[in-house]
């Protein structure tokens, strides 16, 4: 008996919080239907919700703002919109510090996130998995060694939370594994490991 309820949970746990994480972005989608008059709302002339109308208009309106801002004057409108923010105090700081981070992680010349590396965390002797995020900067260089790199450490089983650490390029290992094959062994706790590249062991 317990052999065939843990096979059912194995079955339907992964479903359920599938389904779960699925329908939380579409309800966090589905807000913007708040910036339609109330007349269009489904409720209204339907009669009742209909659940996804708002994550497609999101899709829409994301890919729509997407080729408007790839043609000549579409691209000057964002340009003179970057410059007005840029000059509103704070919201000058917020906007860019947000802006260049998508711009790093969204990017297709962007290298954050595109190398999964083995660190000694949270101290020697203790291994965890890392990503790299690129080379310090700023003041920050004159005060560690040379040759160093960013590493983010995501916490487990959450990875959108972690730490931000810099190491010496000679002591991280640069792992033969995908980032998303790196994200699925820290999800799982380690429980899922990746699959070894061919002539592994």
């Amino acid at each position: 008996m317990k052999k065939y309820f843990i096979t059912g949970l194995l079955i339907w746990i992964p479903l359920a919080i599938t389904i779960w994480v699925l329908k939380l972005v579409v309800d966090v989608l589905d807000q913007s239907l708040l910036l339609l008059p109330d007349r269009l709302h489904t409720e209204n002339w339907l009669g009742f919700h209909l659940p996804g109308l708002g994550a497609i208009l999101t899709l829409v309106i994301v890919l729509l703002t997407g080729i408007f801002a790839t043609n000549f004057f579409g691209a000057q409108l964002v340009r003179l919109w970057h410059e007005v923010l840029n000059r509103i105090p704070v919201v000058n700081s917020i906007y860019s510090s947000v802006k260049q981070i998508s711009d790093t992680l969204f990017s297709s010349s962007g290298q954050a996130f595109r190398k999964a590396l083995l660190v000694q965390w949270p101290h020697q002797g203790m291994w965890t998995i890392g990503f790299l995020t690129g080379t310090p900067g700023g003041d920050v260089t004159r005060h560690i060694p040379q040759d160093c790199v960013s590493v983010y450490v995501p916490t487990t089983p959450n990875p959108t939370g972690g730490y931000f650490v810099i190491v010496p390029r000679k002591d991280v290992v640069e792992l033969d594994m995908t980032v998303d094959e790196a994200l699925k062994y820290i999800i799982s706790m380690g429980v899922v490991p990746p699959v070894p590249p061919s002539g592994g062991v």
